[in-house]
């Protein structure tokens, strides 16, 4: 019969491949996980990790673990949870990733709303890049994720949840404020203010300038939107937004690409994850929430 603990304390050596954090991070002694460790190599009759010059890292057999291993964890935890929920369970955590521009300023009044609605309920809110998301939503680290669809992924469900349009962002003094639209050739002959690789308004750009054959100039790099803004405003480049992000008192002119580049904006979660109640209320909320402001 496989233990669970032993697993849970070699998915932690794995992922820090260090015994010393593993042990910091889940406040357990050095050698109980040492001996975990070892257990499970006796009971497999494998070695799990490499260790050389005081560094260590996955062997073959130790890879293949791995990926079971997070399997089962994830499902344990699932059936722990759902068990809790049997019995009565009143309280509950929401676990959602949601990239920083919607986080920032689309996200938040539903969020008080529904804190506001069921304040027994924890709301985690992780903040991040469209990939990263993904991956720590396919890893069980969170339990819903606001994604961008750029592609379809077999793992999760998804719900619509909004379509917004990326627009070219200048200040007032810019040459191309004379234009209704910006072709993707004009564009890439700016200086551009740009999301770090791994968020979709970064990504988004990235596909563009590959469709096009160029190599953006990126003089700035940042994920901090009202810096992103300060820097447009000043004339030292300029970039693209969501139109949500655009306010009347940034003093910023936007314009739509020739061919207009439209984003499809998704809730997603595991299909094979057991979403509890406390997540599957919110999914419920968010959904409403977002349905309403879309018919007004």
């Amino acid at each position: 019969m496989i233990e669970i603990k032993p697993l849970r304390y070699f998915l932690k050596v794995a992922d820090t491949l260090s015994f010393t954090r593993a042990s910091e991070q889940l406040f357990v002694a050095q050698p109980a996980i040492s001996m975990a460790i070892k257990k499970l190599e006796r009971d497999f009759d494998v070695t799990l990790f490499h260790r050389r010059d005081r560094k260590i890292s996955l062997t073959d057999e130790g890879r293949v673990l791995y990926e079971h291993a997070k399997k089962l964890v994830q499902q344990a935890d699932q059936t722990q949870l759902a068990m809790k929920e049997l019995s009565g369970l009143k309280t509950g955590e929401v676990r959602v990733g949601i990239p920083s521009m919607l986080g920032s300023y689309y996200f938040p009044p539903i969020l008080m709303a529904f804190r506001h609605r069921y304040p027994n309920l924890t709301l985690q809110v992780i903040e991040g890049g469209t990939w990263k998301l993904q991956q720590m939503l396919e890893n069980g680290e969170i339990d819903l994720s606001v994604i961008v669809a750029e592609a379809p992924n077999e793992s999760l469900e998804t719900r619509a949840l909004l379509k917004e349009q990326m627009l070219v962002t200048l200040n007032h003094d810019h040459p191309f404020v004379k234009h209704q639209s910006i072709s993707p050739e004009l564009f890439f002959q700016e200086e551009l203010v740009m999301f770090k690789e791994g968020y979709f308004h970064r990504r988004v750009i990235d596909r563009l300038a590959s469709q096009q054959g160029i190599k953006p100039n990126i003089g700035f790099e940042t994920n901090l939107i009202p810096l992103i803004k300060s820097i447009v405003k000043q004339g030292f480049g300029i970039t693209t937004l969501l139109g949500m992000v655009i306010e009347e008192n940034d003093e910023l002119v936007t314009r739509p690409f020739s061919d207009e580049v439209w984003l499809d904006i998704n809730i997603a979660w595991r299909k094979d994850g057991y979403l509890s109640k406390a997540n599957r209320t919110f999914l419920q909320f968010l959904i409403s929430e977002t349905e309403q402001s879309s018919s007004t």
